[in-house]
């Protein structure tokens, strides 16, 4: 059971686990050296540190050097054998952009650090890891307690209030990362409070406007929207509405109209299914391994076999175009 999950009755008593599936696909593709950020405490540590017995990391440890230690000894860790790059504070984040773009590390996740202070370090024009026009989004791979089935949401954790460009930008995302793990044709959903298209709902045009472009801009992927969640999840409740859809009860990705209703929807099913959680920030030269500060080791070891099969894919893209 998550710390979190006192007594509460709409908290999950099950504990996330990574899914074996994306796991044993991440033990193929070679150890990522995994660059975390702010190192110093002890979730963020034990999280690498179980990706790295996986076989899934090998860490650079960047931050204050006695914080760190300390977070080492309280985990009973021997971090000796890594490379620790002093960068305390504000100055990681920074230090793990140049790293990355000096070929020294294949992925970066985020330690103990606030996002935002994390992503203004890493994403900007002059870090260099982002090719100038580049749309970077954040997908969450979601499995539930007892499947390895993956849900894709995004944006839930970087863009706040997107654009039609973006939020583009992010289904495609989403859509390449269903690719890399095996599912070959996603069905995607755009997430609006229900079918129809309505003038007072903004998102919900927005929606039908991606669901067009989709058709020939993305088609490897079945694509609708506007659709509520409901439809989304359930055949019946789209029965029961008379909606015809290819969608209703099959969706892979849900693409959320704004954060707040991604972030809501993600920790309501880390929080009270009990969901194993990966998160990882797309359109960067290396990906960019992103969780909540309240999440666990095995969300972060399932972001870690996330970074391994993208940075895999990226090693495969310079040696082609070598």
């Amino acid at each position: 059971m998550s710390p979190l999950a006192d007594d509460h009755p709409f908290l999950s008593r099950t504990p996330p686990h990574a899914p074996e599936t994306l796991l044993a696909q991440a033990r193929g593709c070679g150890v990522p050296r995994v660059a975390l950020v702010n190192a110093g405490a002890p979730t963020p540590l034990q999280g690498l540190r179980e990706a790295c017995e996986e076989g899934l990391a090998e860490p650079i440890l960047l931050g204050d050097p006695i914080k760190i230690h300390h977070a080492a000894d309280a985990i009973g860790w021997d971090i000796r054998p890594f490379r620790l790059v002093p960068a305390p504070g504000e100055s990681a984040a920074p230090k793990a952009a140049e790293l990355a773009v000096a070929g020294e590390a294949d992925a970066i996740m985020k330690g103990q650090i606030h996002t935002s202070t994390f992503l203004k370090g890493l994403l900007p024009s002059a870090c260099g890891l982002r090719d100038k026009g580049t749309i970077c989004g954040h997908v969450f791979h979601i499995t539930a307690p007892g499947s390895d089935r993956p849900l894709f949401l995004t944006d839930a954790a970087l863009n706040v209030a997107p654009d039609l460009a973006t939020r583009q930008a992010c289904l495609s995302h989403a859509v390449h990362l269903a690719d890399l793990v095996g599912v070959a044709r996603p069905y995607a959903g755009i997430l609006a409070p229900s079918e129809d298209v309505t003038p007072t709902i903004p998102c919900s045009g927005e929606a039908a406007a991606i669901a067009a472009w989709a058709k020939g801009a993305l088609r490897q992927a079945v694509v609708e929207g506007p659709l509520a969640l409901d439809l989304m999840l359930s055949r019946a409740s789209a029965s029961v509405k008379g909606v015809e859809s290819q969608v209703a009860g099959r969706v892979d990705i849900i693409l959320v109209p704004e954060l707040n209703a991604g972030n809501a929807l993600f920790k309501l099913m880390s929080l009270g299914m009990g969901c194993c959680a990966a998160g990882v920030v797309m359109g960067a030269r290396v990906p960019i391994l992103l969780t909540s500060r309240g999440q666990g080791a095995p969300d972060r070891i399932a972001s870690a076999a996330l970074g391994a099969i993208l940075a895999a894919e990226a090693r495969d893209r310079r040696r082609a175009a070598a």
